[in-house]
């Protein structure tokens, strides 16, 4: 990530926008920004994948769910925020299992670069699928956009639902139905 082409970048936006870079609040303003990109950005240097090389192996093969997983994103429309909670849901085979901090770690991960919902929720099935070969996954994620908040039609409060079913939560609706259920 280049810093100092963030940094001359913001500086450009404040002049662009009246302000003036050079007084006392805004000194730091470019440096603080750049830093703070570097975070909430560093998951385009991430490889998502690479956390679910690690499997315990344990003879289970019913239902494991991770609720109220908080995450935040940036909007890659408006690059603004949007956040919420993750719930996530897979069932091992193969006595395959992954600890439950590196399904925390991949929401953390992927939604650390310009995103929108949908592929965000996608993203995070697709790993889990491909990386544990598990029976089947289910992600849903509930989020609020401020960009649809604080400028556009000014909803705040408003909340977007996205939801993905892999393998057999898709072929089963009994399983889908547990998995929701247990989520509410």
């Amino acid at each position: 990530m280049d810093k100092n082409r963030i940094e001359k970048a913001i500086k450009e936006i404040l002049y662009a926008i009246g302000e003036n870079p050079e007084r006392d609040g805004l000194k730091e303003t470019p440096r603080r920004v750049a830093k703070m990109y570097q975070e909430i950005f560093s998951g385009s240097q991430e490889e998502a994948a690479t956390l679910l090389m690690k499997t315990h192996e344990l003879e289970h093969d019913e239902m494991v769910i991770l609720k109220d997983i908080p995450f935040y994103s940036m909007c890659e429309h408006h690059m603004v925020p949007f956040f919420g909670k993750c719930h996530i849901a897979y069932i091992p085979q193969n006595k395959r299992i992954v600890g439950i901090s590196k399904l925390v770690r991949i929401v953390e991960t992927l939604s650390k670069k310009l995103q929108v919902q949908e592929r965000l929720t996608t993203e995070i099935a697709e790993v889990i699928m491909n990386s544990l070969d598990p029976k089947g996954a289910a992600v849903v994620l509930t989020a609020r956009h401020l960009c649809m908040e604080m400028r556009g039609i000014k909803k705040a409060g408003a909340h977007t639902i996205t939801s993905v079913v892999r393998g057999i939560f898709r072929n089963d609706i009994k399983t889908r139905e547990e998995f929701l259920k247990l989520i509410e």
